[in-house]
């Protein structure tokens, strides 16, 4: 008949049993659990501040290319002036320039500005108006 194993084990050399973990084999093994939960965090954190700036980016991106199909869509694009407005945290600023006879440069700038960094997304396109 085979011997049956057993988790505990005797030291023969001392004379003593030997059950489980000691102290600093667990103090080890949550030290290094605890820096990789760590790393985890600091990890979702920076996801969270990328997907914070790509909505803003998008957003201000939105803004400007409705500015721009507005102008381009305007019926004579030579009486339309410059102009600026503010939406929520964008300010949305347009300008239009002499491009050749009736036709225009309109150049659209949103800015925004977080915890004290400012960003800006700038379009640019030609038109003569009335859609095209």
């Amino acid at each position: 008949m085979a011997k049956k194993r057993t988790c505990m084990t005797v030291d023969k050399e001392k004379g003593r049993r030997n059950k489980g973990f000691t102290l600093i084999e667990v103090m080890i093994a949550l030290f290094i659990l605890s820096v990789g939960l760590l790393a985890v965090a600091t990890m979702q954190i920076s996801a969270i501040r990328g997907n914070r700036m790509g909505n803003d980016i998008t957003q201000a991106t939105f803004l400007a290319e409705d500015t721009l199909e507005q102008l381009k869509n305007s019926s004579n694009i030579a009486a339309v002036a410059n102009g600026n407005d503010v939406v929520g945290i964008y300010n949305r600023n347009w300008t239009l320039t002499a491009a050749s006879g009736v036709a225009r440069t309109v150049t659209v700038t949103v800015s925004w500005s977080i915890m004290g960094t400012n960003h800006a997304v700038t379009l640019t396109t030609i038109t003569r108006g009335d859609g095209a």
